[in-house]
Order: C-alpha cells, then sequence, then structure tokens
C-alpha cells in the first residue's frame, strides 16, 4: 500500500511541476498576423540570451556588433521588449534556423529600431526602421523576401555604417 501512495504522489509531483505554458511565438510575430507577444504594459520575465559578435562587411569596410542571441521562440518573442536604450554598438540577432515569412512589431519596445533581414548564407535581403508601439494595433514589418535571420540596432545605424541590401553578415560565438 505505501508503494502505491509514493507512485501516486511522486506522479501528481511530475504532472504538477510540468511547464504548461504555450510555447511562445518567434520574434513578435511568427508567420500568422496574430502577434503573440504581451499585451501587457507591465515587463513580463526577461529570457536569458547568449551572446555573440555580428560582422557586417559593406562596400566601406567591416561593422562589428556585440549582440545577444534570440534562437529560442520565447527568446525571439520577447527579443528587445522593456529595454530603455541600446549601446551604440550593440544590438540583437534573431536566428530561425530555416527560412520563414513572418512579420517584427514593436509591442512594448521601447526605443526606434532598425532590422536587418539576412538570408541562410548572411547576405541581407532587406532594412526596415521600425517605430516603438505602446498599444495595440501595432504596426507589421515584413520584409519583400524570405529571410533566416534578423539583426535590430538603433534605428539610423545601418545608414551611419553604410549597411545596405546586399551586404554580408557573419556571426561568432
Amino acid at each position: 500500500m505505501r508503494i502505491k501512495i509514493l507512485v501516486l504522489v511522486a506522479a501528481l509531483l511530475f504532472v504538477g511541476c510540468r511547464d504548461q505554458r504555450p510555447e511562445a511565438a518567434a520574434p513578435g510575430v511568427t508567420n500568422t498576423p496574430v502577434p503573440s507577444q504581451s499585451t501587457s504594459a507591465q515587463p513580463m520575465p526577461t529570457p536569458t540570451f547568449g551572446h555573440a559578435k555580428v560582422l557586417i562587411d559593406t562596400e566601406e569596410g567591416s561593422v562589428i556588433v556585440d549582440v545577444e542571441a534570440a534562437e529560442t521562440p520565447e527568446q525571439r518573442a520577447f527579443g528587445l521588449m522593456f529595454r530603455e536604450s541600446l549601446g551604440e554598438d550593440e544590438g540583437m540577432v534573431f536566428l530561425f534556423f530555416e527560412e520563414t515569412q513572418g512579420s517584427f512589431y514593436m509591442k512594448n519596445t521601447l526605443i526606434p529600431l532598425s532590422i536587418a533581414f539576412f538570408d541562410g548564407e548572411g547576405t541581407i535581403v532587406d532594412i526596415l526602421d521600425m517605430e516603438p508601439c505602446e498599444a495595440d494595433p501595432c504596426q507589421l514589418y515584413t520584409p519583400d523576401t524570405p529571410y533566416e535571420g534578423a539583426l535590430e540596432v538603433n534605428q539610423g545605424a545601418f545608414e551611419e555604417w553604410d549597411v545596405q541590401e546586399g551586404d554580408r553578415i557573419t556571426i561568432t560565438r
């Protein structure tokens, strides 16, 4: 009898301790038009991001950007939400590991950003400027072509660095 009770308690603990949250969506948006980021103005727990360096090769030279890497659906959905600033040569890289056409949006993002979408070879296929959004409906930012990654930096940084479509991005850890 004691063994049956222990097994039952262990089973209940296992079921009760499982993470039952739905999987978060990709950066602000998946391939659906409905954003998945929090609609609350209150910060949710910030996920832990890995760090990397992005080298952008342009016709004028190279630029190195220190980035946080958003690789999981939870990380991509949270992105740079609730940040009040971003360093001059800092950003966030979103990695999808397969071709996608999802949109980004700026719900709960407090700073204006520029985003460069790049393909599987690291070639920049589109660059957009994005504005903060405090309340729905927020504008969707969709590149003209499929991509496998995106790099967000302070708005205007790509222009300042002479980064253009066709330039190459290399990520190192």
